[in-house]
């Protein structure tokens, strides 16, 4: 039976009439906090983390990649079953450049893409990759790009970017003094968990990356044109934006979360480690106690699919800020006060 508001005030009077502890409501399935994000309640559940896709099948999806690309991904085995025991409240979408604006405004925070002086990554239209030392797809580091300019329009609603690992803690921290809730990143394992959504498939879609398009903002013939160096990795089709898109711009999955592929890169909580799941817990794994790099999931607006598939696991050092990457966030959900025995 549900629990009307009158219903739960009526149970809450007979229990303090009985002298019994009233009995907890159920998180609500949607909240939006102080800065105007919206969470989902994510429920417990178990999956099967990872993959162990041999280089030959995944040859046979993506007939264009070179081998060792595919030889590069042995840290996604071996696929291995993770039951993730609390609910939680994930972001629906990514944090976007409004949110992370107003914790800005109201904490002092300055990011570090501003506070070490050496800004980020930017996309320059004049910029060639094939001259630059690394060949990476944008320019930087250079002060003229932090998490306010990236080098190509945003709106308020678009995804953050040139955010590092330290930036996400920070926003996550205060979040947690102000609302007094305990806010962080999410754990590798509730990330995968989420974007899988009860689905076994490379994307939450499906197994099929000519249909990625329809579902979220990736490398395609929208932005292949800026970059005619990588023009046969891109996926078939336009999902109508050359850069970010509005988060929330495509379908949510089955959990009812938004943007899990594509669109920015996010960061997670975990320390990467390459044969971390080998000796991952199997409920609610925490990821290596120290390590290098920090993982960041689920592909971005200028991501091959290969790499946008939900088991792709990527790293950067905590800070590294990037064009590319931005973060979604997690509130935990109180545990009910335990029910003591009537004397």
């Amino acid at each position: 039976m549900a629990h009307t508001p009158a219903r739960s005030l009526a149970l809450a009077l007979l229990a303090a009439l009985a002298g019994l502890p009233a009995l907890a409501q159920p998180a609500p399935r949607a909240w939006v906090n102080s800065l105007g994000m919206p969470f989902v309640r994510i429920a417990p559940g178990s999956f099967l983390m990872g993959s162990s896709e041999a280089p030959e099948a995944l040859a046979r999806a993506f007939p264009g990649l070179e081998r060792r690309r595919l030889e590069q991904l042995a840290d996604e085995a071996p696929a291995h079953r993770v039951r993730i025991t609390r609910a939680f409240y994930l972001g629906r979408t990514e944090v976007t450049l409004g949110q992370f604006r107003r914790f800005v405004q109201a904490s002092g925070y300055v990011p570090e893409s501003e506070a070490d002086g050496t800004g980020g990554y930017g996309y320059n239209p004049d910029y060639d990759s094939a001259q630059s030392a690394r060949g990476d797809a944008f320019e930087g580091r250079d002060a003229r790009y932090s998490w306010h300019n990236p080098g190509f329009a945003q709106g308020e609603d678009h995804p953050v970017v040139n955010i590092t690992w330290h930036d996400a803690h920070a926003l996550a921290a205060w979040l947690s003094a102000t609302e007094g809730r305990r806010y962080r990143l999410p754990t590798e394992a509730e990330w995968e968990y989420a974007c899988r959504a009860g689905t076994r498939t490379r994307y939450p879609h499906g197994d099929d990356a000519a249909l990625l398009t329809r579902h979220a903002n990736v490398f395609d013939q929208d932005a292949a044109p800026h970059w005619p160096r990588w023009q046969a990795q891109a996926a078939p089709g336009h999902d109508g934006h050359a850069f970010t898109a509005p988060v929330g711009s495509y379908a949510a999955n089955a959990f009812g979360v938004q943007d899990m592929v594509g669109n920015v890169w996010e960061w997670v909580a975990d320390w990467h480690a390459e044969d971390g799941y080998a000796h991952s817990p199997r409920d609610d794994p925490q990821g290596p106690a120290r390590g290098q790099v920090r993982v960041r999931r689920g592909g971005s607006w200028h991501t091959w699919p290969l790499y946008a598939r939900c088991a792709f696991r990527n790293w950067n050092t905590p800070q590294t800020r990037y064009t590319l990457v931005g973060v979604r966030l997690v509130r935990e959900i109180e545990a009910p006060p335990e029910r003591r025995p009537r004397r």
